[in-house]
């Protein structure tokens, strides 16, 4: 068992689920942060600031606690996509993201308020699009409503057919959480995870 109590700085059920496969005990609470993009803000730079500030908004409530925050971001050369939040949006996203690269720039941050103990890590997921026709952005989008998505893509269900390639040191960072990382922060947190 922990020394600390672990809280998930996130409303995502991804994350959750991703967290889950630890096999820690931890509580889930909301960070309550804008996540609107700064002017001129990249999207690895926005992803890391959220990722932050999640953590810290959390801890602030639970300064004894180990928190972890994380977001993620779409880039698409230069240009951060967010959650599409309805249909329409979403079809323009995937309209836009056919046939391109992207960056999915997910970042992790770990705090615990009373120990002084911050650390932040970005693990960067390129992914090729397939040339995608306007009835395949349809079907995929009726089966998966991947509405609550950077990007509108949900790789972990139906989404994987809309790709071509995904080039990543961290394979779950592309659904929300990178694990390999956050097991390496938690660690230095003094988590023993085994």
């Amino acid at each position: 068992m922990p020394a600390r109590p672990i809280i998930l700085a996130s409303t995502s059920r991804y994350r959750r689920e991703l967290l889950n496969r630890l096999r820690l005990p931890f509580e889930v609470q909301p960070p309550e942060v804008d996540e609107t993009p700064h002017p001129g803000e990249p999207p690895a730079a926005l992803a890391r600031r959220l990722a932050l500030a999640k953590a810290h908004a959390v801890a602030r409530r639970f300064p004894q606690a180990v928190v972890i925050g994380s977001d993620q971001v779409a880039d698409l050369r230069g240009e951060p996509l967010g959650k599409p939040g309805d249909h329409a949006r979403a079809v323009a996203q995937l309209r836009r993201m056919r046939a391109q690269t992207l960056i999915f720039q997910t970042a992790v941050a770990v705090v615990c308020a009373a120990a002084g103990f911050e650390q932040i890590d970005l693990a960067p997921v390129r992914v090729v699009f397939r040339d995608l026709s306007d009835a395949a952005i349809e079907a995929y989008l009726r089966a998966e409503a991947p509405y609550d998505c950077a990007g509108s893509a949900r790789s972990e269900g139906l989404g994987i057919a809309l790709l071509e390639a995904i080039d990543s040191d961290d394979p779950t960072a592309l659904v929300g959480l990178p694990l390999i990382r956050t097991c390496r922060m938690l660690r230095a947190a003094g988590v023993d995870l085994l």
